[in-house]
């Protein structure tokens, strides 16, 4: 009987604690939605408009992404990151329409950024993806990398710089391709090599030709189109007719994308002119028939 009447005492004790706490602490007795709801795990990705000190790399892990400040010394810059539809369920291969069409946007996308044409500038632009576990994960994006080259040319090299790109070519910059000396034999050109203008040189750039969605030239028929394109950027350069006399005004000089870079979708073409015959002391943009007569012999 005391057994009896000391259990039925305690359970009189506890029920009274229960309505206590509900009724003090705003509990409801309920013990799980009161806890604040877990976050889904958040997918990396990269960030645009930061800096990173290694070089580039095709694929990006977490563990390798390390952004440092633009105004320290750097090799690339992030100039946009884009994404790929949700429902891909695996990376886009070399050459595929998709990743041709990510190219073309951080190619649009790089452009705005620098303010012109990357490719007026020592500038080479590359697309990175995700890991293979990161996209297993979710992850989904592409990152548009600009790099600084020594040159142009097939001797490039990567540059340390310091300081951000953006809107580096909106006004003159020593980035931007100029007057060039060839150097060559046999009436070929072999390398160019950037000169003042105001000294004595026998090239210059005259801008881009974007060449159409065709095979990488490797015959010299498919080299043809792209004489004509640049031919015509000279004209339009310098200020004369595109007319058949503009083959008798200056060679040209072509520079398209190594043969991986035109897989991917990169169509710019980077055109010079060349006065095979003489040297000039001054730029001729704008120089008009003056400046690039017509020769005869």
């Amino acid at each position: 009987m005391r057994s009896a009447v000391r259990t039925l005492f305690a359970a009189a004790v506890t029920a009274v604690l229960l309505v206590g706490c509900a009724g003090s602490g705003g509990l409801d007795g309920d013990l799980t939605d009161d806890w604040p709801a877990v976050a889904a795990p958040a997918v990396f990705t990269p960030a645009a408009g930061v800096c990173q000190a290694a070089d580039f790399t095709d694929v990006v892990t977490l563990a390798g992404y390390e952004p440092v400040d633009c105004a320290g010394p750097h090799r690339l810059e992030t100039v946009h990151v884009g994404a790929f539809p949700l429902q891909r369920a695996t990376a886009p291969a070399g050459g595929s329409p998709e990743l041709r069409g990510a190219f073309a946007e951080c190619d649009t996308r790089a452009t705005g950024y620098v303010g012109d044409d990357w490719r007026a500038g020592r500038l080479r632009l590359s697309v990175a993806l995700p890991s293979g576990p990161g996209w297993v994960s979710g992850a989904r994006w592409f990152r548009c990398d600009l790099t600084e080259l020594s040159t142009v040319e097939a001797a490039a090299t990567v540059v340390v710089r310091s300081g951000s790109l953006r809107d580096a070519l909106k006004t003159p910059s020593p980035l931007r391709l100029g007057c060039q000396q060839t150097r060559g034999a046999a009436g070929r050109v072999q390398t160019l090599v950037p000169v003042e203008c105001g000294g004595r040189h026998d090239a210059e750039f005259v801008g881009v030709w974007r060449a159409p969605d065709t095979p990488y030239p490797t015959r010299d028929a498919d080299w043809a189109p792209l004489y004509t394109g640049c031919r015509s950027a000279v004209g339009r350069f310098v200020g004369v007719p595109d007319d058949a006399d503009l083959r008798f005004r200056s060679g040209v000089v072509v520079r398209p994308p190594g043969a991986g870079r035109w897989r991917v979708g990169d169509r710019g073409v980077r055109c010079y002119l060349w006065l095979s015959d003489r040297t000039v002391t001054a730029s001729l943009k704008g120089a008009g028939p003056a400046g690039l007569p017509v020769r005869t012999k």
